[in-house]
């Protein structure tokens, strides 16, 4: 079996931040987005991956996969214009050949592994197997409708009147015959080839889908909000605390925090579960529960909490921060004190000045 890994885009709910940065590479708990999903694919066994990249953004992702610690094969392949989720697989036809597949879309986080999803594809045969995962507003989602066998009987995308809270998770697998029913499919109102379509015609052609229910948690971080709820969830349930950098005397670390090699913390506070990478400086300052912190960053005179701060940043004089995601090599400062709790949503090499 072989994967097909999801990471072209244009990512544009996460603007400014995906100017000059793929969303599948955004860091999570200062791991890119991606890594996550390559954990998954290494643990079900799977080392042949192809990986759809876009043009802008292509080199950065084969740059973020070229150490490979999971010893995979990576095959990327170039889709020029983001034309709808089976359009991938159109493209990836050469690479994926006669064989089945998984699909997981790359800015997903996934709380479960995937062998049981895998083991049970593999024991019932089905042409498709989905990933669900009950939602409270299935409306923003493709919902599945399922009989009591655990096969799908119907797809519908975004519904006005859901008929089922099971949404469709960003992972799937396939047998070969979703490529004759992708080909027999149209474009949808998007301009787009929508595997939920593609999905729907195997149905039709009285194809087997079967699906799984997901237990444990599922996050799209498509957006602000989502990329916070992934770093908080993914800190509180896999931070161990690990302190290699320097602690002065006038300093608490408490709880899960890491702290890498090179990093200083100087008459200041942090309360885990937080992550600050290495050569970082956290100095008269106090870092808050569910903060991420990227390499090389500078934290002087601020309190923050449930952030993300991506390489090189520099913080100064904030009284507040929080809920924010802050770019590679931004600057923020202020000059005077300001009580009020700032938000904050900046691109990289962003400065702003309060």
């Amino acid at each position: 079996m072989k994967a097909l890994v999801l990471a072209g885009g244009k990512g544009t709910r996460l603007r400014p931040l995906t100017y000059t940065l793929p969303k599948q590479l955004v860091p999570i708990a200062n791991r890119p987005i991606i890594h996550y999903v390559m954990d998954q694919i290494a643990r079900c066994g799977i080392r042949d991956v192809g990986v759809i990249i876009a043009p802008e953004t292509g080199e950065q992702i084969k740059e973020s996969l070229r150490q490979n610690p999971w010893g995979l094969s990576f095959t990327f392949i170039l889709q020029d214009e983001p034309r709808g989720l089976a359009h991938a697989v159109i493209v990836a036809r050469e690479f994926l050949g006669g064989e089945p597949f998984l699909m997981y879309l790359g800015d997903n986080l996934v709380g479960e592994t995937l062998e049981g999803f895998l083991e049970e594809f593999r024991a019932t045969g089905p042409d498709a197997s989905i990933l669900l995962k009950e939602v409270e507003d299935p409306r923003m989602f493709g919902v599945a409708v399922v009989d009591e066998q655990g096969r799908v009987v119907k797809l519908v995308e975004k519904p006005k009147d859901p008929p089922s809270n099971l949404a469709l998770v960003g992972v799937y697998l396939f047998s070969p015959a979703i490529h004759e029913a992708i080909s027999e499919i149209k474009p949808s109102w998007r301009g787009e080839l929508e595997i939920t379509d593609a999905i729907q015609r195997l149905l039709e052609k009285g194809r087997e889908v079967r699906c799984s229910i997901l237990r444990g948690w599922w996050l799209d971080t498509g957006k602000k909000d989502d990329l916070l709820e992934a770093n908080r969830v993914v800190l509180d349930e896999l931070i161990r605390r690990r302190v290699e950098g320097s602690v002065d005397s006038e300093s608490k670390v408490l709880g899960r925090v890491v702290l890498e090699e090179g990093a200083k913390v100087e008459r200041s506070t942090v309360r885990g579960p937080v992550v600050i990478g290495g050569d970082a400086i956290i100095r008269d300052a106090f870092v808050g529960p569910y903060t991420s912190i990227g390499r090389g960053c500078h934290l002087q005179r601020v309190a923050i909490e449930h952030s993300v701060v991506l390489d090189g940043a520099r913080l100064l004089g904030i009284e507040r921060i929080e809920d924010s995601v802050i770019g590679k090599n931004a600057r923020v400062e202020s000059k005077s004190l300001n009580s009020k709790a700032l938000r904050l949503m900046i691109g990289d090499d962003a400065e702003v000045l309060i």
